[in-house]
């Protein structure tokens, strides 16, 4: 489902933008941190996250990769969303861990450790995938802002 511009967006890109609706009709956004795997995407949660409830509700989602500070290239992505407590940990997924070492770390983590605290998956299947503007790939290291 993902052109070849879009995977290298979404490899490259270290936050998205995750929106759920409550079960009360309210959208929520969230920044999260992702993996693509094959054609989905996949986002590690704490088991306490309302975040779950949310998509337990309502499995529709919408996730977003912005442009970069001149608001070139963009990617959003429609979807399905499920809970998958049998996806393998975080720490067991050498290409996640190799895209948030630097972050992990920062915030005083290890791999395992950071699995411990999130260790609820959720994999969303796109339904629809819009992108623009991807002469210029979306670049993990530009500042937000």
């Amino acid at each position: 489902m993902f052109e070849p511009k879009v995977r290298e967006a979404l490899d490259r890109a270290l936050i998205a933008h995750l929106t759920a609706v409550t079960p009360d009709g309210q959208p929520q956004t969230t920044p999260v941190w992702f993996l693509r795997v094959e054609d989905e995407l996949w986002v590690y949660n704490r088991p306490t996250t309302r975040r779950l409830a949310s998509i337990e509700s309502n499995d529709r989602v919408s996730v977003v990769l912005r442009g970069d500070r001149e608001a070139h290239g963009a990617v959003t992505i429609e979807g399905r969303a499920r809970i998958d407590r049998d996806v393998p940990p975080a720490d067991q997924r050498p290409d996640y861990v190799e895209k948030y070492a630097t972050q992990i770390a920062g915030l005083g983590w290890t791999p395992e450790s950071f699995a411990a605290d999130y260790s609820v998956g959720i994999v969303i299947t796109p339904t629809r995938v819009r992108a623009w503007g991807l002469d210029h790939v979306i670049a993990a290291e530009e500042p937000v802002g």
